[in-house]
């Protein structure tokens, strides 16, 4: 690792460089993140898969019903669980053609959303072109959440605070709104984060099923939530479940 005034100082190097060598410009560069002037609005994409909202469920006895209809359906019980932490933060799609981010859209009424890709192409932990050559499907898109940290986010209120300015009520609002700035230079130094959870258009095969799929975004570079257990039976779900339920306000 290096220090942030050591990135400085390589960052504005490598402005010069490409001022100077615009051929050398990669779609990954540092330097492609953050746009130099505000947008004037955003306009809409259409999701080729809908980006549909999930049940939730508070109480043992609703998902041990939900574990019966999935057996129903499956006729027998040769599945396995995959269990995550929901983050409480914003909905996203990245499109991904040829391995190279060219949108990033908000769920909005799940058929249609915003195009927020100059926002996303800030976040850090959003690659701009993934990993994996030429194992990447032509077209990917990966479903995910942004989100602020905790600790960005009590940094961001503290500074509001100092400007006179109102407070966030909690983290999802901070994140919802630093995804709609129409300025990307502000919506850069909000430290939002990204986790990738699932796949929405896809042109090839990626894995045979949900946990190998959250694994291979791994491999291409994609950030997932680190808590992620696979559960053989629904006691084993409840039981992970139970564990966060203890601890969650730990998270951040």
């Amino acid at each position: 690792e290096i220090t942030d005034r050591q990135y400085d100082k390589l960052f504005a190097e490598l402005k010069v460089l490409e001022e100077a060598n615009p051929q050398l410009i990669t779609p990954d560069s540092p330097t492609q993140r953050v746009s130099g002037r505000p947008l004037e609005g955003f306009t809409t994409v259409r999701h080729a898969v809908p980006m549909l909202s999930m049940d939730n469920t508070y109480n043992a006895e609703e998902l041990r019903a939900f574990d019966e209809r999935v057996a129903k359906g499956l006729g027998g019980r040769d599945f396995d669980y995959v269990v995550e932490l929901k983050i409480d933060g914003v909905a996203i799609s990245l499109r991904y053609e040829d391995g190279t981010l060219v949108t990033a859209a908000t769920r909005g009424d799940g058929e249609v959303g915003d195009d927020v890709t100059t926002n996303v192409r800030t976040i850090k932990a959003v690659p701009l072109v993934l990993l994996g050559g030429r194992k990447i499907p032509t077209v990917l898109e990966v479903r995910g959440e942004v989100y602020m940290p905790t600790a960005a986010f009590v940094e961001l209120n503290k500074l509001r605070a100092e400007a006179g300015e109102s407070a966030f009520a909690n983290p999802r609002n901070a994140a919802a709104g630093s995804l709609k700035l129409l300025d990307a230079r502000i919506t850069a130094e909000r430290n939002l984060a990204f986790f990738a959870y699932s796949i929405g258009e896809l042109s090839g095969p990626l894995a045979e099923n949900h946990y190998q799929t959250l694994q291979g975004f791994k491999k291409l570079g994609l950030p997932i939530n680190p808590n992620i257990k696979k559960a053989g039976d629904i006691d084993k779900v409840i039981d992970i479940c139970l564990g966060w339920s203890e601890k969650r306000l730990d998270l951040g």
